[in-house]
């Protein structure tokens, strides 16, 4: 694909995150803003009524708690969705550790085998180490599950081949845990690259850091990976959802601090394409490194710049006007969302064969071998 041409994402229906907003939150007074609050209070409950009484609960377990994203069930334990049957952890610290947070508290703690065998269920998330989580996911697709395998895909390309191989042969969706891609703003983001409002894409610039505490950071340094496997993964899924495989991938990997540990806490990658060239990276060392989360797209008929991408605002400066956008330059604020809500819900669709399923293998291993290539990891 040209980068500038329409997106991948040019067929696939609309994925409205919370309010697809562009009304900037200041125009609207404080009697509007509780109005709304309300009236939207309201019908998310009528919502979740009627959809439990016209779609059967799907019913899901957990296998895991050892990964940083491990408390996500929390969206499908209040999603109208799911039913939430257990939760798996063979490791007697981490078990221990998870019964007294909020987000596990109350769960029935099962083996792995029970968990698969339990009568009804359709779907596992794999919650376990990074490295853990392929031989989980292809235990829970020989099974039978459906299976959400959070980020990034383990360190073994040719596994997730496999994964995708059983998943296709036995019809079973496959999700990955990537947190942008409901996000409102990267969702309008999309919309843009699809009508072809930013013109040829020429250039893209992404950052994702955060300062690690040293009991942290030797936990990462378990991976040769470093920061980029750890955090840039989810900007290279982000990149390669938008302009493609990238036909070269450098990598530069850097240990910056004093610490004496092994952790690339430092690193960059740069994609190319044939008219473009992206740059990511990622460090375990910036200060207030959520407010300098930023995705920043740029085409000859415009910008698009993002951030910080956790509570994300969009500054979009177009050359033209596109649509109901005016030449000129737009401030655009997004209610506040909440991670993996949207993405339970997008895989409820797919297991209940409403819709295809929005990121197929195609994508997801192309993001893996980018990625792996910019962590300058084997890929056999």
């Amino acid at each position: 694909m040209k980068p500038g041409n329409r997106s991948r994402f040019e067929h696939a229906p609309g994925m409205p995150q919370d309010h697809d907003r562009d009304i900037p939150m200041h125009s609207m007074n404080r009697r509007t803003l509780i109005q709304a609050g309300i009236l939207a209070a309201d019908s998310a409950a009528l919502m979740k009524s009627q959809a439990s009484s016209v779609n059967p609960r799907i019913k899901i377990g957990q296998i895991g708690v050892g990964h940083a994203h491990a408390s996500k069930i929390t969206a499908y334990r209040d999603s109208s969705d799911f039913e939430v049957v257990g939760i798996v952890e063979p490791d007697p610290d981490l078990r221990k550790k998870a019964e007294y947070l909020a987000p596990f508290q109350g769960m029935k703690w099962m083996t792995r085998d029970d968990l698969l065998a339990t009568p009804g269920i359709q779907a596992v998330l794999i919650e376990t180490r990074v490295l853990d989580l392929l031989e989980n996911a292809e235990a829970g697709l020989h099974a039978g599950m459906h299976v959400h395998i959070d980020k990034p895909a383990g360190a073994s390309l040719p596994h997730l081949r496999r994964i995708f191989e059983i998943a296709a042969r036995k019809r079973l969706v496959v999700q990955m845990g990537y947190m942008y891609r409901y996000n409102p703003a990267v969702v309008m983001l999309r919309e843009f690259l699809k009508n072809g409002w930013l013109g040829d894409i020429f250039e893209v610039n992404a950052v994702m850091s955060k300062v690690v505490d040293p009991p942290d950071r030797l936990r990462l340094a378990e991976s040769r990976g470093g920061m980029m496997f750890e955090l840039g993964c989810h900007l290279i899924d982000l990149v390669v959802g938008m302009m493609g495989k990238p036909g070269n991938v450098t990598g530069f990997s850097r240990h910056s601090s004093r610490i004496d540990d092994s952790l690339a806490d430092n690193m960059l990658a740069v994609l190319e394409y044939p008219k473009a060239t992206a740059t990511i990276r990622s460090s375990a060392l910036e200060v207030d490194g959520f407010a300098r989360r930023h995705l920043t797209v740029c085409g000859t008929g415009g910008t698009f710049h993002i951030q910080p991408l956790d509570a994300p605002t969009a500054r979009i400066t177009l050359a033209q006007n596109c649509g109901k956008y005016q030449r000129g330059t737009h401030e655009i604020s997004f209610p506040k969302y909440t991670r993996y809500v949207d993405d339970a819900a997008d895989m409820a669709r797919a297991i209940r064969g409403e819709k295809p399923f929005e990121f197929g293998p195609e994508h997801d291993l192309a993001v893996q071998e980018t990625l792996l290539r910019a962590c300058r990891m084997p890929l056999e």
